[in-house]
């Protein structure tokens, strides 16, 4: 995406406005939105600014779900300063420490792990309140992804009207048993490059949450376990896996038949969400020109079809995603 030198002037001046004109603002990051991020240093201290162009984002369900994260106990960036209208925001700085650059530095996983689900179960016992449904129309239209992006601009394939409805009939009976989970509220990102330690230590920092929603109960534990961006062994997620269920309260786990039937039903989120994935990830590299989501591609896609023979489920009966298989 093309820099816009008048955003960029605005950018600027905003944080000087607010700073001093001694304030160094420099490119941080940005993510599979429009939104990007700059890192500001200024008498010592890091902050860092959110640039939402309001024409293409909309800061208010962020600072909603914000307010509503911190209340259920949850490490979200603190707001020093907001504006609406220009699309900004000053947010304290979690440093750059992701889980992912942690694990990749060979650390031990073990105490983020067990921050990681007791930062879940915090979110899973806040009231929903306004939160939209993640609810069986939702979860079509995000495995639509994969017909639309991924097979016609990676694969080379162009799905016919019956191949969509087939493979639309086909996940749809799946996609209706995790509408039946008990539902909670759900992070929908929760994962290893949303996961900062910061420079303090534990709790980890917790980002990228205004998407949150109200949905299936193994879906950020599928969403950390079944990442997109790692490769955990699938012993030491049934680990975590057991211990977040024990972990549970009695009504919600009494649910389930026993612990087999969550980890089976976790399973099944993250085919969901990897289906979903494989598509986005299409689409920000065709659709926005972000080339290098395509890389993400074959790791999801090799959890999508273990997950897909772990639940005992024959491709053949899903010709769309046999020829992903293929």
């Amino acid at each position: 995406m093309a820099s816009n030198p008048d955003r960029n002037a605005q950018r600027i001046d905003w944080a000087h406005t607010h700073l001093g004109p001694q304030a160094d603002v420099r490119k941080l990051a940005g993510d599979a939105s429009f939104r990007s991020y700059y890192r500001i240093e200024v008498d010592g201290r890091r902050l860092v600014l959110m640039d939402a162009p309001p024409e293409h984002e909309d800061v208010r369900p962020f600072l909603s779900v914000r307010h509503w994260m911190e209340a259920a106990g949850v490490r979200v960036p603190h707001i020093l300063e907001s504006d609406l209208a220009q699309g900004f925001l000053l947010l304290e700085d979690f440093g750059d420490t992701t889980w992912a650059v942690h694990a990749a530095a060979g650390h031990d996983l073990t105490p983020l792990f067990a921050d990681a689900l007791q930062q879940i179960h915090a979110i899973q016992a806040a009231a929903a309140g306004e939160l939209p449904p993640f609810d069986v129309a939702r979860m079509r239209r995000e495995c639509e992804l994969i017909p639309d992006w991924y097979l016609p601009k990676v694969a080379g394939i162009e799905p016919t009207a019956a191949e969509r409805e087939a493979y639309h009939a086909a996940l749809l009976p799946l996609i209706e048993e995790l509408a039946r989970l008990p539902a909670a509220p759900v992070h929908l990102d929760y994962h290893s490059r949303n996961l900062m330690l910061p420079a303090s230590g534990l709790p980890l920092g917790v980002i990228d949450f205004q998407d949150a929603v109200h949905g299936p109960i193994t879906y950020d534990l599928a969403s950390l376990l079944y990442d997109c961006y790692q490769d955990y062994p699938e012993e030491q997620r049934l680990d975590w896996s057991r211990a977040f269920f024990a972990a549970l309260p009695a009504a919600l786990a009494a649910q389930f038949a026993d612990f087999d039937a969550w980890h089976r039903a976790l399973r099944l989120t993250a085919m969901q969400r990897h289906i979903k994935a494989i598509g986005i990830f299409a689409r920000l590299a065709h659709r926005d020109g972000k080339l290098q989501f395509l890389g993400e591609i074959p790791l999801t896609r090799k959890h999508l079809l273990e997950e897909t023979a772990a639940l005992g489920i024959d491709l053949h009966a899903i010709p769309l995603l046999q020829r992903l298989a293929a």
